[in-house]
């Protein structure tokens, strides 16, 4: 070991020793604005499928299809600009491009009376989504080492989330404040708050732009990063082919807030529960971003996925509302387990150069499979083939299967992960 080599080991012992204290600043900053951003996006992410269903009357299969393709049309968005990032060296603008689209659109559903213009907006603000996070994903990896990595993206994910709580507080008080019981949601209280999620939205880019730093990097790349799977890691592959099973039954969570209604709850009563998903995922992620860095990624993301499998099932099992509360708690324990790990373990796997593409692919997977994911749950609702006889509980049993079977292939199939990484 030269050196060079043993300083950046004894730097990085050092930094894990301080904890979150030693986070650099790009990493707080990107926590920040993924904060406000979440507060504007969360006021409005979860009313849309109430907002289509209660006012403009569009069916699941409408709102599957709405949320599918809005995630699938951004993916090869996600894979280009991830690309870009690692062609030129530079994350920061373009992730700073990426949030000023998503806060641009914003205004818009203000006027919606359609459910195309809802999916134009969608669109639109996945298209702003797509640009941003793989640069910005990249750019976490690049201000940290190895051995802090998974506390990183922990924290990311827990002051976005944190964001969503706060954001899903304000949508609360403004449905109980404007609509009394809240049972079904009313036009004029989803655009006071499509008002009110403008103003957070707008001080996330400016966080962004003044507070990042682009990060240097090390070394000299002498050759392009390839657009395609055949430079990468055949752990990176594999995990790739996995998550791809897992997310054929991971649909849209606008069903989530679907069959909350189903089973009895008024938009208050699910914006209620929606906050205590969130709580639990802001306090999980950080300690569970620590365990991945001291028991190993696949282990935690396996457990993740088990638990998303049991979670599913007691989502079709569900007869009463109070149940409902209990398994969205357990579902902020999913997200919170699975969400930074994720990230942390692609930058384990590839190389520091390949990280913007890695990202950008990573999400590509998760976006491409959103399509079939949720408008194959749209159709399984309605009743499709064998599956008539479950009724609403039908995409919830599919879910569950498909996660428990991803989540035994991770665990026992794939190669162990955690072989030698590339690091920084």
């Amino acid at each position: 070991m030269t050196d060079s080599e043993t300083t950046k080991v004894e730097e990085e012992s050092e930094q894990a020793r301080r904890g979150w204290r030693a986070l650099p600043r790009n990493v707080w900053v990107l926590g920040v604005t993924s904060f406000l951003t979440d507060v504007s996006s969360e006021m409005l992410i979860n009313l849309l499928p109430l907002f289509l269903a209660n006012v403009l009357g569009a069916g699941t299969v409408v709102i599957g299809l709405i949320e599918g393709l809005a995630e699938s049309v951004a993916s090869l968005l996600k894979v280009i600009s991830g690309w870009l990032s690692d062609k030129l060296g530079r994350r920061k603008w373009l992730t700073v491009a990426g949030y000023s689209v998503s806060t641009i659109v914003k205004p818009i559903l203000y006027l919606a009376s359609s459910w195309s213009v809802v999916l134009g907006v969608r669109v639109a603000d996945r298209v702003g989504k797509g640009l941003r996070t793989a640069p910005r994903d990249a750019l976490i990896a690049d201000s940290i080492g190895e051995s802090q990595r998974g506390l990183s993206f922990g924290l990311h994910r827990a002051m976005d989330t944190a964001g969503a709580f706060c954001g899903l507080l304000i949508a609360a008080g403004v449905i109980w404040a404007m609509q009394a019981g809240g049972g079904v949601l009313e036009r004029s209280t989803f655009q006071k708050v499509v008002l009110l999620s403008i103003v957070p939205a707008v001080l996330a880019v400016v966080v962004l732009a003044l507070g990042a730093r682009e990060i240097p990097r090390r070394g000299v790349v002498t050759q392009v990063p390839s657009l395609t799977l055949g430079g990468f890691d055949t752990r990176f592959r594999g995990f790739l082919v996995i998550l791809v099973l897992f997310t054929l039954g991971n649909s849209s969570d606008a069903f989530l807030i679907l069959r909350a209604q189903e089973r009895g709850l008024s938009v208050l009563a699910v914006m209620g529960a929606l906050l205590a998903l969130n709580l639990v995922y802001t306090l999980v992620s950080g300690p569970a971003g620590m365990l991945s860095d001291r028991v190993g990624r696949r282990r935690v993301i396996a457990g993740g996925w088990l638990l998303y499998g049991l979670v599913y099932l007691g989502f079709a099992l569900a007869g009463a509302g109070w149940q409902v509360w209990i398994l969205y708690a357990l579902y902020g324990v999913y997200y919170g387990v699975t969400e930074g790990v994720a990230r942390a373990l692609v930058a384990d796997i590839v190389k520091p150069e390949q990280r913007g593409t890695a990202y950008g692919l990573y999400n590509a997977v998760v976006g491409v499979t959103a399509l079939p994911a949720s408008f194959l749950a749209g159709l399984l609702w309605r009743g499709l083939g064998p599956w008539q006889g479950f009724g609403p509980a039908a995409p919830f049993f599919f879910g569950a299967g498909l996660a428990l079977l991803a989540a035994a292939l991770l665990a026992g199939w794939l190669p162990r992960l955690e072989r030698e990484p590339h690091g920084n």
